[in-house]
């Protein structure tokens, strides 16, 4: 059996984050050299919808990508050295400290004061990438006034909905006794089903104006879609996705009997009635296919393992010597789980891509089967051209973090589910 100390701990976790950071900066440097190596040339089976311009578009737009997130990924490592075994957490909780708060109050503060400091650090990133590197390939909207009212709300909607779960949770690790970690899954489990239940109706509004679907025929269109694939939806809205970026997107959220289906404006734009009808048998195909309800399942199956680890590590010493906190508590130990987990899950990535990739696939089937593939097929390669996909991604990058199948890939097996006429 392994003794947990604090020297193992600091080194399992450092190297734990160089490993990570290093790997990042390699798939990084793998992306941009693919990108460099087919900009002259539109991969044979787009070589009638892209143009060479904007083939090249998309290869400058990924390399400019990729190089700002190698940035950001180190500056991030570096933020999370210094608030962990650089005692930037324990400076935040001996400053708290001297208000002399009980707990969780006390938790609360030391929290919300950390979390604030690496949103700080992120905010010139973040107005980096809207109004220089976005606004650089024609994509950027965004306003100032709306880039400084989305932060403010999102600061807003998260001290409203996450305040009082992070007091809830912290009373329950203080007072609950041995099971807390049960009790605060229960809680965490009726939180996010609340909160995916009340997204479309009542929050999502706060950012995006949503307005019920004017066109009559492509209504009615989805209309017999939806019946065709047994869905009900509380209605089919458009949101103002133009007023932040030029990219296009469609999606269904909420669940029960608060389902919506919802396409950005800037897609309706783009295509016509029978590929947006292809489009959404693909998304409407995740929610057939049960896909919606595994993620579901699985997180929450991960939450539940994620906070009895958390009860383990937070009965040891070592757990927060090792990480910079010399005085354990509570609100220590959710804070530096918070800020260490992913560095370690990190690594899991490639599988959580592989089985996203399954259902990708699994949901063009299903759209073959209620619209036209074809149909798909060619509305995918006008998002990717529209939207600076890059038709050449590096394979083992793609393997690793993609989501979606590589663009030649899907676009090739959508082909083959185009039925053949008879002769």
């Amino acid at each position: 059996m392994v003794v947990l100390t604090p020297s193992r701990v600091s080194a399992a976790f450092l190297a734990a984050l160089i490993a990570g950071t290093a790997l990042q900066v390699w798939l990084g440097w793998r992306q941009m050299g693919a990108a460099r190596a087919h900009r002259e040339r539109v991969p044979e089976p787009f070589a009638a919808e892209v143009s060479l311009a904007e083939h090249q578009k998309a290869a400058d737009y990924s390399i400019a990508r990729t190089r700002f997130a190698r940035l950001e990924c180190l500056v991030d490592a570096l933020l999370l050295s210094v608030l962990t075994v650089g005692g930037g957490i324990a400076a935040v909780d001996a400053a708290w400290g001297r208000l002399h708060l009980p707990e969780p109050w006390l938790g609360v503060g030391v929290i919300v004061s950390v979390l604030l400091i690496m949103a700080l650090v992120g905010l010139p990133f973040a107005a980096w990438r809207t109004f220089r590197l976005e606004a650089a390939f024609g994509f950027n909207r965004t306003t100032v006034g709306v880039f400084i009212a989305d932060r403010l709300k999102g600061l807003l909607v998260g001290a409203l909905l996450g305040g009082p779960l992070l007091l809830a949770a912290l009373t329950l690790m203080q007072s609950a006794g041995a099971r807390w970690w049960l009790y605060a899954w229960v809680l965490w489990l009726g939180f996010s089903l609340a909160v995916t239940w009340a997204w479309p109706a009542f929050i999502a509004p706060l950012f995006n104006r949503f307005s019920p679907l004017e066109d009559d025929s492509l209504r009615a269109r989805i209309e017999a879609l939806l019946a065709r694939c047994g869905f009900a939806s509380r209605g089919v809205f458009v949101i103002d996705g133009s007023r932040r970026s030029a990219h296009g997107n469609a999606y269904f959220t909420g669940f029960g009997r608060n389902k919506r289906i919802v396409f950005f404006d800037t897609l309706l734009e783009r295509l016509g009635a029978s590929e947006v009808e292809a489009v959404l048998a693909h998304e409407l195909g995740h929610f057939r296919l049960r896909h919606i309800r595994q993620r579901l399942i699985l997180s929450a199956a991960g939450a539940l393992l994620g906070l009895a680890l958390l009860a383990w590590l937070a009965r040891r010493s070592a757990f927060y010597a090792g990480l910079g906190v010399p005085v354990a508590s509570v609100h220590a130990a959710l804070l530096l789980f918070m800020l260490v987990a992913p560095v370690f899950t990190f690594f899991a990535t490639p599988l959580s891509a592989w089985w996203s990739r399954r259902h990708e696939f699994a949901a063009d089937r299903f759209a073959a089967q209620y619209a036209n593939s074809g149909e798909l097929a060619t509305a995918l390669v006008k998002l990717y051209r529209d939207n600076a996909t890059t038709l050449t991604p590096d394979p083992v990058a793609s393997a690793f973090y993609d989501s979606h199948p590589p663009a030649l890939v899907r676009i090739a097996r959508l082909r083959e589910l185009i039925p053949t006429p008879a002769r």
